[in-house]
């Protein structure tokens, strides 16, 4: 070997970084090195995304009942989502987004799916249906995306994610007793399922309609629309004029201030980037976490009982999320991309 060789590879080690490979400190290159660092980082990413999806999400049935206790439903998501949306929208618009025509026809179509019927029936139904049971009842949603993707050619159903789905639905009637359902609204649960299949629909055509490509404005562009179009219903129903806003309790608006925050700004857009990254029925697991979280969260605040029909209701529930994602790791797509 001569000098200059041993110069260079003596240069090449001094530009990497050193790792312990079994005892051994081994010089890692600077690409390698800049991969391994962005593949935790995306990984770190992934994890917290969906944290946010199946807890906070979850704690949003809560909060949604809690403020429609004396904010008119519609009242409640058109405020909820013309705050965030407008929120959103200002910081992407500060970071260059500029919207086109077609990302604006975009962003009421998806957004018209999402929060005008997705949102609108789930808030009006839970006047009349307990928050814990609307989690549930949402946790159809990912019946509906395989079915209405496999319709449009664009969802394998693999034997695990078929299976998934079938246990994730026995973990949903597991808690649906007929002790839960009596005195539910029948109009009520149809609305939530109303909402539960146009929130699918929104999830499957999504990435196919022309949105903004950054995460922020794909999330703000939709919510911002759908507030529009939540406001527009809220007057044409009369809720504006029937709001007696001298009469809202503090519970209402610390509930409705947790929407704002939690459920629009920090779990919707994780969700929305989730969904650039992974497949759909993969990302709408969190519709089998939610459940458990709500119910959870009945015990810990509203003093509901702990039973064993929520113990195994949750054991299926999870195990529903474990089979899918095996079945989504067998499809032709990658489970999740990368950046």
């Amino acid at each position: 070997m001569t000098t200059e060789q041993a110069a260079q590879i003596t240069g090449l080690l001094r530009s990497g970084r050193m790792i312990n490979i079994g005892g051994r400190p081994v010089s890692v290159p600077p690409a390698l090195a800049q991969s391994t660092t962005h593949d935790r980082t995306y990984a770190i990413k992934l994890a917290l995304a969906f944290v946010a999806i199946y807890v906070i999400w979850g704690s949003t049935y809560l909060a949604i009942r809690y403020a429609v206790e004396t904010i008119p439903p519609l009242v409640t998501a058109a405020v909820r989502h013309s705050i965030a949306g407008t929120i959103m929208f200002g910081w992407a618009w500060m970071r260059g987004l500029r919207p086109t025509r077609q990302h604006w026809i975009s962003g009421f179509l998806v957004g018209g799916l999402f929060f005008l019927v997705g949102h609108g029936t789930l808030h009006w139904a839970e006047q009349y249906v307990s928050s814990g049971l609307a989690a549930l009842l949402i946790a159809t949603e990912p019946m509906f995306i395989v079915a209405l993707a496999w319709m449009m050619g664009r969802q394998k159903i693999t034997f695990f994610s078929m299976l998934g789905l079938i246990v994730g639905v026995g973990g949903v009637a597991i808690l649906t007793g007929t002790e839960v359902t009596k005195g539910s609204s029948l109009l009520g649960l149809l609305a939530v399922l109303l909402g539960s299949f146009s929130w699918a629909a929104g999830v499957v055509i999504s990435p196919k309609v022309k949105l903004p490509s950054d995460a922020l404005g794909r999330t703000a562009l939709p919510t911002l629309c759908g507030a529009a179009m939540l406001l527009i219903a809220a007057g044409l129903t009369g809720e504006f004029q029937a709001t007696h806003w001298a009469s809202i309790s503090l519970r209402s608006l610390l509930g409705l201030a947790y929407l704002i925050t939690f459920g629009s700004l920090v779990a919707f857009t994780s969700y929305t980037w989730l969904l650039q990254q992974c497949p759909p029925a993969l990302v709408a697991t969190h519709t089998y976490a939610n459940p458990v979280v709500a119910v959870l969260l009945g015990w810990l605040l509203a003093s509901e009982p702990l039973t064993l029909r929520l113990v195994l209701a949750s054991v299926a529930i999870l195990g529903a999320i474990v089979l899918i994602q095996r079945g989504e790791r067998t499809a032709a797509a990658p489970v999740c991309a990368g950046d």
